[in-house]
């Protein structure tokens, strides 16, 4: 084996497994909060916060890293991200109280934007054209595989070991995958070495993603809304700033003059807010309507990553011969009935229907994910590789952001500050139904801007 070949294996065999590694994590509390909720005794809006912190930081910090990324290092800025996730993840297990852990939480966002906005631009920087795909595919498999043991383990660990556990477990993971980048990965990637960096846009593009999500929480008090106006005011001001400053953190006319790049984009925003608090919700009611043990209520919500995890990397490699946007749309229009079945959900449905629900979602995703990936990595040149690595992770990260940023606003409009129990199941049904039926318009919406993508030049 030549070293290139040795290199390609190396850099995917690392990629992989860290993205194993934060899906995991990140599906596996998903199934913990109930027992959380219990040790530390929260309200729902809290709790919600305990996810959503996490992925503020994170979506919030990725672009601009991935920036930087590209300017000092991509491997450098992957391991640094590595060592921070990892110590974090530990501090986690030992927090005290609500407050540590969402503050441990945040600090673990970081550390994740570091590898995030690193591990997509690695790939693409090793892989040609042709095998871009197939190797998207294998990456975005090692997610859906972490989404598929999450629940499950996460709900035994939770059971038998507690929640701490979880947490816990990420520490021989981060040594292990530490060790294999120090002895398998000896080159560097920086192909914007030398630039400036944008400390003005990364300041107000961070102002503007925080205050869009204390704002969702806070709706319907007038605070909330003051925050979403400051938001989209920042959001502009980041737009028109980008376009004048000499190094942007992002090249504003990769959206305005690429079609493929901006609604791939675009298309990866929707279906990420459309799908991610799918998991939080159904492990909400499976553990407080139906009244399964965190063990059973995992298994089951393993079932869609499963089925993401076995078909992601058919429908990467079919990518590489077929035009993207074709296999990606379809992959839409499949989570689309997959959400509308769920909108359906009541204190009576039959498992079997969420069962079949989660298959459909799992297809969906898996014919969606790795070829929007494709397209929107092969529809750029190198040097904008990191930048568009962190815009494939910030459109995951906002949209799992305003997934859960939604979820909490109707708990706040519905539950208030009440905790979920019986006497609330009447109303928790109320948000559960309101918001897939949100969800799976937003996605049916979604597929026209996959479809106005364009084709990808080859």
């Amino acid at each position: 084996m030549d070293n290139k070949s040795q290199l390609k294996k190396a850099v995917l065999l690392v990629s992989t497994i860290t993205s194993f590694l934060t899906a995991f994590i990140g599906s596996s509390v998903n199934v913990a909060l109930p027992s959380i909720e219990s040790e530390f005794k929260i309200d729902a809006v809290t709790l919600a916060w305990i996810s959503s912190s996490y992925l503020l930081t994170t979506a919030a910090f990725l672009l601009p890293l991935g920036r930087i990324a590209d300017i000092k290092g991509r491997k450098k800025t992957f391991q640094l991200g590595l060592f921070i996730y990892t110590f974090f993840s530990l501090l986690s297990g030992f927090a005290f109280n609500t407050i540590s852990l969402i503050v441990f939480r945040i600090i673990q966002g970081i550390g994740a934007a570091m590898i995030f906005g690193t591990g997509t631009a690695i790939i693409t920087s090793v892989f040609p054209v042709g095998e871009r795909g197939k190797a998207m595919g294998y990456l975005v498999s090692a997610v859906y595989l972490g989404l598929s043991f999450g629940p499950f383990f996460g709900g035994l660990l939770t059971q038998y070991l507690g929640w701490r556990s979880i947490f816990y477990l990420n520490v021989p993971f981060g040594i292990f995958i530490a060790y294999l980048m120090v002895a398998k990965l000896k080159e560097e990637w920086a192909d914007a070495q030398g630039e400036k960096f944008d400390w003005v846009g990364s300041i107000v593009y961070i102002m503007a993603l925080s205050f869009l999500m204390l704002g969702f929480s806070r709706i319907p008090k007038p605070e909330g809304i003051i925050f979403v106006v400051i938001a989209f005011l920042s959001l502009v001001i980041f737009s028109l700033w980008e376009k004048k400053t000499i190094a942007p953190i992002l090249n504003v006319t990769l959206f305005t003059k690429n079609n493929v790049f901006a609604f791939s984009n675009l298309a990866a925003l929707i279906s990420y807010s459309a799908t991610f608090a799918v998991g939080f919700l159904l492990s909400l009611y499976l553990q407080y309507v139906k009244g399964l043990p965190p063990r059973n209520a995992g298994f089951i919500l393993a079932l869609q990553p499963v089925m993401q995890a076995i078909f992601s990397s058919y429908a990467g490699k079919l990518s590489d011969r077929i035009e993207p946007r074709y296999v990606a749309s379809f992959g839409m229009f499949l989570t689309t009935l997959g959400l509308f079945l769920l909108s359906l959900l009541n204190s009576a449905t039959p498992l079997f229907i969420i069962l079949i629900a989660l298959i459909i979602l799992g297809l969906g995703f898996a014919f969606f994910s790795s070829p929007n990936t494709n397209a929107i990595m092969s529809s750029v040149e190198p040097k904008f590789y990191g930048v568009a690595s962190a815009s494939v992770g910030t459109m995951r990260l906002v949209g799992q952001m305003l997934s859960i940023g939604f979820t909490t606003m109707f708990f706040s409009l519905k539950l208030g500050s009440s905790h979920i129990s019986a006497n609330t199941v009447p109303a928790f049904l109320n948000v559960v139904h309101i918001i897939f039926l949100l969800f799976a318009v937003i996605c049916g919406l979604g597929i026209f801007a996959s479809m106005a993508r364009g084709n990808l030049e080859r």
